[in-house]
């Protein structure tokens, strides 16, 4: 998934777009409101981890401009205060769930699973493309009763195809789900990993399951077995 990382302590938040990044996702900070309400309209993000004590915008502004300009990724809003009432406030202007400092990183990316499954459209915990059976929150891939061993961009590309199957993905939307705003050189590292992905996913198996749709990008079909 990629995740939009809203927190103004810069050890806090590189922190925690490490442990993203490590666990195969990608991941943006900004560390003002401002700078998430236009970067969350402008991207499409599966998730916001939203802290609540910012400069200027609170996190609770913030989350109010964000659901008023259309954007409804689930949010996860981060405090230091254990109070009913914020919690209460949080949830009131659009919040989804809620965390208090300091937390156990394993319980985010819990949490932050358990939020994009609950976002919209159908989000089960295995995604299922035929034979191709993939599991986000172990990190693990099968097809068939093979387990078959993935990078961690790897993972994330096919997790990409495998929630939209039988759809075509630009170049650009597969870019934008698997890598963040870091990342610079952009030129063929789709099609690299698309590579990479058949020669681990299809090849061994005697399938073509990602197929190429010139000009536009590619397609996860639903069912290559059939």
């Amino acid at each position: 998934m990629r995740v939009l990382i809203v927190e103004d302590e810069l050890k806090m938040a590189s922190l925690l777009r490490r442990g993203l990044v490590e666990e195969g996702h990608a991941a943006d900070v900004a560390t003002t409101g401002e700078d998430a309400v236009w970067m969350a309209q402008s991207h499409p993000y599966e998730a916001i981890v939203l802290d609540v004590m910012l400069p200027g915008l609170s996190g609770f502004e913030t989350c109010r401009q964000l659901r008023n300009a259309g954007v409804w990724s689930p949010v996860l809003m981060l405090t230091a205060r254990d109070g009913v009432d914020d919690r209460v406030a949080g949830l009131d202007v659009g919040a989804d769930d809620y965390l208090t400092k300091p937390f156990s990183f394993a319980e985010l990316l819990a949490r932050l699973r358990a939020l994009v499954r609950r976002g919209g459209g159908e989000r089960p915990t295995e995604l299922v493309a035929g034979s191709l059976r993939l599991d986000p929150a172990s990190r693990r891939a099968w097809r068939g009763r093979t387990e078959i061993s993935l990078s961690p961009k790897e993972f994330a590309l096919l997790e990409a195809f495998m929630r939209r199957p039988g759809q075509v993905l630009s170049r650009l939307q597969l870019l934008e789900h698997a890598w963040d705003f870091a990342y610079e050189n952009r030129s063929n590292v789709v099609d690299v990993y698309v590579r990479y992905l058949r020669e681990k996913v299809d090849r061994p198996f005697d399938t073509e399951s990602i197929e190429t749709v010139r000009g536009v990008g590619y397609r996860l079909r639903e069912d290559p077995e059939a």
